[in-house]
């Protein structure tokens, strides 16, 4: 279902793709030359087509994307530990009342996801917390990654720096312990 944003953007780019009424004839025959060109579709596939419905590509949640990963793999992670964390409080219990037996893992798991999910929406829900998310999201967006080329040349000079630096204080050690030798002789 397109939302009131969608159904403006796709008006604002059928407006934008109409000539403007003062351009002359020749980019009107320019586009139905270009029409002529273009091989009819069937009648199933514009069909389909719009059965489908706008596709939501993943840049379109812009930087948000981020945030929705952070919380989710947060929630992985609570829900890890709290499994973890309620596995060995059962066992140290067990040991103490030998009735209560060993973890039950189709009792532990839903209850470190109840877990998991309850910390997810508390968090999503504080304003501070989401905000301060997307901010950190939004800022890192911004951010330019080198290329290929760049971190091949950084990396190869990281490289050539620590053998030439280790090679220096090799020879270095080597030279103060003859001096030492030397100096108590030993």
């Amino acid at each position: 279902m397109a939302t009131k944003e969608d159904v403006k953007k796709e008006e604002l780019d059928e407006s934008a793709d109409a000539p403007a009424p003062d351009e002359d004839e020749s980019a009107s025959s320019e586009a139905s030359a270009d029409a002529d060109e273009k091989p009819a579709k069937g009648d199933e596939a514009e069909k389909e087509e719009k059965d489908a419905g706008p596709v939501a590509a993943p840049t379109q949640l812009g930087h948000r994307r981020f945030v929705y990963a952070a919380y989710f793999a947060g929630a992985i992670a609570i829900a890890f530990v709290a499994s973890k964390v309620i596995s060995i409080a059962w066992a140290r219990l067990g040991q103490w009342k030998p009735t209560l037996g060993e973890p039950r893992d189709d009792l532990v798991m839903p209850v470190s996801a109840l877990i998991a999910l309850i910390a997810a929406v508390y968090y999503w829900r504080r304003t501070r917390a989401r905000q301060l998310a997307e901010q950190v999201a939004e800022e890192l967006s911004k951010v330019t990654w080198p290329d290929r080329k760049e971190v091949t040349n950084s990396t190869f000079v990281v490289i050539v720096t620590t053998i030439v630096s280790t090679i220096f204080f090799a020879l270095m050690d080597r030279f103060w312990g003859f001096v030492t030798n030397l100096v108590y002789g030993t």
